[in-house]
């Protein structure tokens, strides 16, 4: 069996890429408390989407090995078409997002169609590192380097969270008048005497202390903001019907100070789920900014890109 590996060496690449690319796709989907993808359809398509990821690049090693250059088309042409993916992530989340009673916004919907198209590129990446470790040593370092591309993978899942940049604490709201607070930071005007007894019972109240500079600028981006408020009201729901825009929950800034308020209304009122609901929340590649790492070399002009 091990001498029909090594004579079929094309063949063992190609199978043993395909294979790890589609395992590297399939460790990488997961459904959680957002649901997206959805169960069984959104699945189907990106393990499909995967293994053509993993065949191509596969496929690329024994090609190019015998000096088939056109190879290098099918890789631009599949990376093309993973764009594509991204673009319809991007319009399909745009389009229910108007349905959501908290909507995710424009920067957590941008974030995860980036995601979904660069994990087909870390499947190429998987199965094109497996099939050249075959044709150029043998099936036991294709198979050694698969294995380790895949923990390579897994550690590229596992994005910053809020607790990176900001120190959470939970805080009472409190309301003088009509006036709404959190901590010290003023969030809004209630004018309805029924929306503050609605807002005492069941709101909660919590305060984000950036940790350095560049945090103050990034959890100020309004499409961070937006993804917390997003993923609380996902994962313990929401307090609130269309129509009720008193009831939306809000985060505002301490202008003072930089830390930003946020005013929730769960649905399911436990105080550890919602504080470590606002921990877990994703910090967004699109919101993150470094203005202390600017230097007179790059602000003189220079074009970005």
């Amino acid at each position: 069996m091990l001498d029909w590996f090594n004579a079929h060496k094309d063949l063992t690449g190609v199978i043993m890429g395909t294979s790890f690319g589609l395992a590297a796709r399939v460790t990488m989907l997961r459904s959680d408390y957002r649901q997206y993808p959805a169960y069984p359809h959104g699945k189907i398509i990106h393990l499909a989407l995967g293994l053509i990821a993993g065949a191509l690049g596969a496929v690329a090693v024994p090609a190019l090995y015998n000096k088939d250059y056109t190879a290098i088309t099918f890789l631009a042409l599949a990376a093309q078409q993973f764009r594509e993916v991204r673009n319809m992530e991007r319009s399909t989340l745009t389009a229910i997002d108007h349905l959501e009673l908290v909507p995710r916004g424009a920067a957590y919907i941008e974030g995860i169609a980036v995601v979904f198209e660069g994990r087909n590129y870390l499947a190429i990446f998987t199965a094109f590192l497996s099939s050249l470790c075959v044709m150029l040593i043998g099936w036991w370092a294709g198979l050694a380097v698969g294995v380790l591309s895949l923990i390579v993978v897994h550690v590229f899942m596992r994005g910053k969270s809020i607790t990176h940049i900001a120190e959470v604490e939970m805080v009472p709201l409190r309301l003088d008048g009509p006036n709404l607070y959190v901590g010290d930071i003023y969030m809004m005007n209630v004018g309805l005497e029924e929306n503050r007894d609605i807002i005492k019972e069941e709101g909660l109240g919590f305060i984000l202390t950036p940790k350095n500079d560049d945090a103050k600028v990034t959890i100020a981006n309004m499409g961070q903001r937006q993804a917390i408020l997003h993923d609380v009201s996902t994962r313990l729901g929401v307090y609130r019907d269309d129509g009720d825009p008193a009831l939306l929950p809000i985060g505002k800034l301490g202008l003072k100070t930089g830390n930003l308020g946020i005013m929730v209304l769960p649905r399911e009122k436990d105080i550890d789920k919602a504080y470590q609901a606002v921990c877990h929340v994703p910090l967004l590649e699109a919101a993150v900014r470094m203005p202390t790492k600017a230097n007179r070399k790059s602000t003189e002009g220079n074009a970005v890109g």
